[in-house]
């Protein structure tokens, strides 16, 4: 698959997740009335979901040139491991002292680490037609 090819898919999975992340952000402020605006932002949600889609465009690029035709599902598989993997630094994550309800956090941060990849998989159907595409 081309590399240009590639690079939309990412922009636009986050793009996607960035906007799923901006909702629930604000779904989560109005639920639990949990400012966490000083931690977690609109420049940092956009720029995590959006800088971790490209790095995922270029992992699956170099994956396919690695594996060849076992290339997405190891790369999904990776892709879906690293997501887990990284929300143990929302869990761990020491607050300031000012932020209220520090144990509403995880809740708010957790989901939003499977952004990215959920929207990754989501519109792989707009840039991969069929398993012939992929080579």
């Amino acid at each position: 698959m081309q590399f240009k090819r590639i690079f939309s898919w990412a922009i636009a999975a986050g793009v996607l997740a960035t906007i799923a992340a901006l909702v629930y952000d604000r779904i989560y402020f109005f639920a639990t009335e949990a400012d966490f605006s000083k931690v977690v932002n609109t420049g940092s949600i956009a720029g995590s979901c959006i800088g971790g889609c490209l790095l995922a465009g270029a992992g699956f690029w170099a994956f396919q040139k690695w594996f060849k035709t076992r290339a997405e599902i190891i790369f999904n598989f990776t892709f879906t491991i690293l997501s887990f993997a990284s929300i143990i630094g929302a869990i761990s994550v020491t607050l300031p002292l000012d932020i209220e309800f520090p144990e509403l956090f995880p809740g708010l941060a957790v989901p939003m680490h499977f952004f990215p990849v959920l929207a990754w998989y989501t519109l792989r159907p707009l840039f991969i037609k069929d398993k012939s595409t992929i080579q």
